[in-house]
């Protein structure tokens, strides 16, 4: 076998394990929640030595950090949202309402992953300050997200002309939020589709005017 072959095969089987240690982590955290998972029981559920898990991750914080960040991108390729193609697509629609259509699907694909995760990263930053160290307060990257659509959005044909980008973000910011999808999807049983078509309308009919060009 070639350098070339084994090289491949070791970085395909070190992806693997990584996969593994997070799934691993991320059931036990919603299941335990964060402060009574230790990693030996990740180690066990994941079926690697603990060692592996400092050596690949480093401790438990930071293997909640890869796990948050993992979780929202939906993979572990370091492409930030903002650059994602769902996003960068959503926001090159036409009009206000095509981009709030593919805004909503894209976002609504992200809560499904992000939302079970929430309350355990609340519990953590709670319980451990420098967990919470790690998601700096002073400028939510939630928000700025959803800013930056904002802003797209507000000048697309069919936007509302009264409505601000502020006003609008904060909108967007509030319905879109991991909070009011779970209260809606885990605590009174909504379907994705149900969320969607809801969340949907309600900020078309914030957010779009209601001539033809809309």
């Amino acid at each position: 076998m070639s350098d070339v072959k084994r090289a491949g095969k070791r970085a395909q089987k070190a992806q693997e394990t990584r996969r593994r240690i997070l799934e691993a982590a991320l059931e036990l955290f919603v299941l335990n929640g964060y402060g009574a998972t230790n990693l030996q029981d990740v180690a066990t559920k994941a079926g690697v030595a603990v060692q592996t898990i400092y050596f690949v991750f480093g401790n438990k914080r930071t293997l909640l950090k890869e796990l948050v960040d993992v979780t929202i991108a939906g993979d572990d390729e370091p492409v930030a949202t903002m650059d994602r193609p769902w996003y960068v697509e959503a926001l090159a629609a036409g009009t206000a309402r095509d981009m709030l259509h593919a805004y909503v699907a894209g976002t609504t694909s992200v809560l499904e992953r992000v939302a079970p995760i929430g309350k355990v990263l609340d519990e953590a930053c709670a319980s451990d300050p420098e967990v919470a160290a790690l998601w700096p307060h002073d400028v939510d990257p939630r928000y700025v997200v959803q800013e930056k659509a904002a802003e797209a959005l507000v000048g697309k044909p069919g936007a509302r002309t009264e409505v601000p980008v502020a006003e609008a973000a904060d909108l967007l910011y509030g319905l879109l939020s991991p909070e009011l999808y779970l209260l809606l999807v885990r605590g009174r049983g909504w379907t994705r589709e149900r969320w969607e078509r809801w969340v949907g309308e309600t900020l078309r009919a914030q957010l779009c005017s209601t001539g033809e060009d809309s």
